[in-house]
């Protein structure tokens, strides 16, 4: 268990570094979620076969989460959740281990805006970012500063949230890219879908972390 300090406290953490880690991918959960979270640890674990280092952890301290649980008071606080996710790569960068390996954020809901906000304001940080069933809409506003190559993976069958990728997307430009994963839902429950989606994560980070590094 990692332990990344803050202001307010410490977030737990899981950090897994695969031998001959070649890019680490940072998880931002969604609204209500933390870094047990069964979705975000399977496509963790296929990042890990492919070479990239993970770290999962929570974005808010045990006392702020279950406040949370009641008030719903910081799930939807953005720039808290960008400052936390700030944090943690700056922690990072301390880690004699991994510091020289590039930076993907993978987001999911309200953690995808979060992912964002911090790629349009330290663009030498962060090497590329996916969405998962995310909400970019909420960080529409620095959209057009986000540098890194953005990929926002959408449920089919997700259709309020695939129309605010939609627009999201026409946000971020040229370097914004849209995948529909057939048949599934938000959570990418259906059988397959969410290999799926670990997959096109796994290409978009290989690509532009590693690939982009060594100028391939």
């Amino acid at each position: 268990m990692a332990y990344i300090p803050v202001d307010s406290g410490s977030l737990e953490g899981i950090l897994a570094i695969p031998k001959g880690a070649n890019g680490i991918v940072v998880f931002a959960h969604g609204s209500g979620s933390s870094s047990h979270s069964p979705r975000n640890q399977q496509v963790a674990q296929a990042l890990e076969r492919v070479g990239l280092a993970t770290l999962l952890f929570d974005l808010l301290t045990p006392k702020e989460a279950e406040l949370d649980q009641f008030t719903g008071e910081y799930r939807f606080n953005i720039p808290l959740l960008a400052q936390r996710l700030l944090a943690a790569s700056d922690w990072l960068r301390e880690n004699q281990e991994i510091r020289h390996l590039k930076i993907g954020y993978f987001g999911a809901s309200t953690g995808a805006a979060a992912a964002l906000v911090v790629a349009s304001q330290r663009p030498e940080l962060v090497g590329a970012v996916v969405s998962r069933g995310g909400r970019p809409d909420l960080a529409l506003e620095v959209l057009s500063k986000v540098g890194a190559p953005t990929l926002l993976i959408v449920g089919g069958l997700d259709s309020t949230v695939l129309a605010l990728n939609h627009k999201a997307l026409r946000a971020l430009g040229p370097k914004g890219h849209l995948e529909i994963v057939e048949g599934a839902t938000h959570l990418f429950e259906e059988p397959g879908a969410l290999d799926q989606v670990a997959e096109l994560a796994g290409r978009w980070f290989l690509h532009h972390l590693v690939l982009a590094e060594a100028g391939g």
